[in-house]
């Protein structure tokens, strides 16, 4: 099975590398300026479970696809998604399948209506994994789990071949009768996250430290349980549990990268995280026009965006 890897990032070159260690057909697609990093250095993982320097990986760049591949494996940020499709299109063909590992579900209506609902698998992943200064990616604890499955729980032959390609690779791999039931409860457990660290500048330990804290926590979480609730996917009670749980947990420096994010001055997925849940609620109830605490998150991320956007028009960019 041929794959292709968008994008050899934290995410794509973490799993794309682990696939490509375990001899798998791998091939990353990337810009100029990456595949000229990855000839001279090669992919460097850092990980608790084994680095790995991999010379020469095999990349493509957009306009040299010239054959369909049989899995894409896209974990782009949600606002580089058209970017990506446009990118990978060539790649597609009537039986190739696409494996999003992106958080929420905006993208699976944007990867629908451009590539058809067949093709389009749902996925996610944890992992904690960033570029360091010399591009090189670092596994930051030891946890790497990609899960996988038909969205309409069907085990397939398609899908049994998927995870012959992604199982005994490096990281632990789950084919799922549910994916997308996992990918709400992920959508709740994050959206929350990202709501209340962002919106308090704080990681968990500290707001549940400060008055008021963990009542804003258990708020938003409640108000996303609702509203996948009423999308017809509520979380169970055995997540909502573990939830509740590492969200309240004393002491914990947990945050949302969305945090890091902010505080990096770097762009942020609040349409795609937050907004979208809002989105899918109003949609339902048009007529409910209270300002909720996932609204409130989201109004403060949206006037960051703005700001961000204001100040990047106005600052002179080096060498100009």
């Amino acid at each position: 099975m041929r794959v292709l890897v968008v994008g050899a990032g934290a995410i794509g070159g973490y799993f794309g590398g682990r696939l490509l260690q375990a001899g798998r057909d791998v091939t990353f697609l990337v810009r100029p300026r990456r595949a000229a990093e990855l000839a001279d250095t090669g992919l460097i993982i850092k990980s608790p479970h084994g680095n790995v320097s991999l010379r020469k990986p095999p990349t493509i760049l957009s306009e040299n696809i010239g054959h369909p591949f049989d899995l894409v494996l896209l974990s782009c940020k949600a606002y580089d998604l058209e970017g990506a499709m446009d990118s990978f299109a060539a790649a597609v063909g009537p039986e190739t399948m696409v494996l999003p590992l992106l958080n929420g579900m905006r993208h699976l209506d944007m990867l629908d209506e451009r590539f058809g609902r067949s093709l389009i698998l749902g996925g996610q992943c944890v992992i904690a994994a960033t570029l360091d200064s010399q591009r090189a990616v670092v596994h930051l604890n030891d946890v790497h789990k990609l899960a996988f499955g038909e969205r309409d729980g069907a085990m397939s032959d398609r899908i049994h071949r998927v995870a012959s390609i992604l199982g005994n690779a490096g990281f632990d791999a789950s084919l799922s009768d549910h994916i997308v039931q996992e990918m709400w409860e992920k959508w709740v457990f994050l959206a929350t996250l990202a709501s209340v660290t962002c919106l308090m500048r704080a990681p968990i330990g500290d707001i549940v430290a400060s008055p008021g804290g963990n009542e804003l926590i258990r708020s938003l979480l409640e108000e996303c349980r609702a509203i996948a609730e009423g999308a017809g996917h509520a979380p169970q009670a055995a997540f909502l549990e573990q939830a509740r749980a590492a969200l309240t947990a004393a002491g914990s420096p947990l945050t949302a990268s969305m945090l890091r994010d902010v505080e990096s001055n770097a762009p942020v997925e609040a349409d795609h995280i937050v907004g979208d849940l809002l989105r899918r609620h109003r949609a339902v109830h048009p007529n409910r026009n209270q300002l909720s605490e996932l609204a409130t998150a989201y109004a403060h991320l949206k006037a960051y965006e703005t700001r961000r956007a204001r100040t990047l028009a106005t600052t002179p960019q080096a060498g100009k």
